[in-house]
This record gives structure tokens, sequence and C-alpha cells, in this order.
């Protein structure tokens, strides 16, 4: 199943030339979201390979926009909660907030300040690993508040931007890779 998985990504995932900016290869994944068996197998792949990682989260953290896509999936599957971060201004109740780097910008992520638990374990949920800026203000986020990062999961990972360096000491697992 998990090399039929990864082939049907990879034909799923389109490539779009000088988007947003010239120079940048974005690898859209709205066909995979149009796909209800590749989304359901996104998930079990993730749960299966966490399982082997040895990750038992106690709960799912997912970025806006396309994190909500893929961690309450997961969340849902594993019957856990799913802590959104979200752009500033978009959480009704009191907020921390962590500023990152994108690869072409920066930007400002929020997360409500009672989201999680001292000692809580997490995984944190994207669907593109570029930079490893919107992990690691996510991750800035989560140990704001004491939680344990197990790990971060990406269906697709952008390698030598230095993402992972960056991310270190916190796990990075991708069902597939691309050169950035």
């Amino acid at each position: 199943m998990s090399d039929e998985l990864l082939r049907a990504l990879r034909g799923a995932i389109r490539t779009v030339p000088d988007f947003p900016l010239e120079g940048i290869m974005f690898r859209d994944i709205t066909p995979v979201l149009g796909d209800p068996g590749l989304m359901s197998g996104i998930t079990k792949r993730f749960v299966r390979d966490m399982k082997r990682l040895g990750w038992r989260p106690e709960a799912v953290v997912g970025p806006e926009a396309r994190g909500f896509i893929f961690a309450p999936l997961l969340a849902g599957h594993l019957g856990i909660p799913f802590i959104p971060i979200r752009k500033p201004g978009k959480l009704p109740a009191d907020t921390i907030c962590a500023e990152y780097s994108l690869e072409y910008g920066s930007n400002i992520l929020e997360m409500h300040t009672d989201a999680l638990n001292p000692g809580q374990k997490v995984v944190i949920v994207d669907d593109l690993l570029a930079t490893g800026g919107t992990v690691g203000a996510c991750a800035e986020l989560c140990t704001a508040q004491g939680a344990e990062i197990l790990g971060s999961l990406f269906v697709i990972e952008l390698t030598g931007l230095g993402a992972r360096k960056a991310l270190s000491p916190i796990p990075v697992h991708a069902l597939i890779e691309y050169p950035a």
C-alpha cells in the first residue's frame, strides 16, 4: 500500500512554476484534496509511521491554512484534540504569538493561551516543509505552553532549504520529497 500511496501522491501533486513568485516551483496539493482515497491513505500512513517512530501524541497541532486539512483528519482518526494555530486576529480568546520567516516572506502565528497543558505530548502536522519557519513558530508556541513535541509530519518536504537543521532537535517525517 505504501509504495502505491506514494506513487499516487506524486502523480496527483501538480507543480506550478513561478508561483507565487518567479523562481518558486509551487507544489499544488489541490488534486490530492479532491481524492478521498488519497486523503484517507495519507491519514492512515501518518498513523502507521507514528507507531513505527514511537510517537504517541495526546494532541495534534496544525497551522493555518493547509495544516487545517491534514491535522484534524489525523486527530479525529486518533481520537485526540486538534489544536489550531492561526494567523493574527483569527482566534477569539487570549493568545500568544510567534513571528517566522517563509520561503518568500514573513508572517505571525497565534495560539490560544490555554490550548495545551504542560507536559502534553503533541505532533505538528502541515502539508509542506520548506524552510521550517512555520513549524518552528508552531514549536515555539507549543513549548511556550510547556508541551512536549514528539515530532513533525508533512505530506511533502522540499529538500535543500535547511529545514531539518533549522527544526533540530524536533524529528521530521515527510511522505515524499522534492528538491527545492
